[in-house]
């Protein structure tokens, strides 16, 4: 619990996104498995690891 930062969808409606915080990809894809959408086979995910270099004051306590 506690692990997605921001949700949304595309613009296009072609799909969506998550930010997530979790320790190492394996972690987030660990997850994501746990969600209805992946279990039931309704929505194809990739994972994407970034490792933020700037942001905004107040956001360092989601890094």
């Amino acid at each position: 619990m506690g692990h997605f930062i921001a949700s949304g969808r595309q613009v296009p409606r072609v799909g969506g996104g998550i930010l997530c915080r979790a320790s190492s990809k394996a972690a987030a894809e660990a997850i994501l498995q746990e969600d209805p959408f992946y279990i039931h086979q309704v929505a194809e995910y990739e994972v994407i690891e970034f490792a933020p270099s700037k942001y905004a004051n107040g956001f360092e306590v989601f890094i």
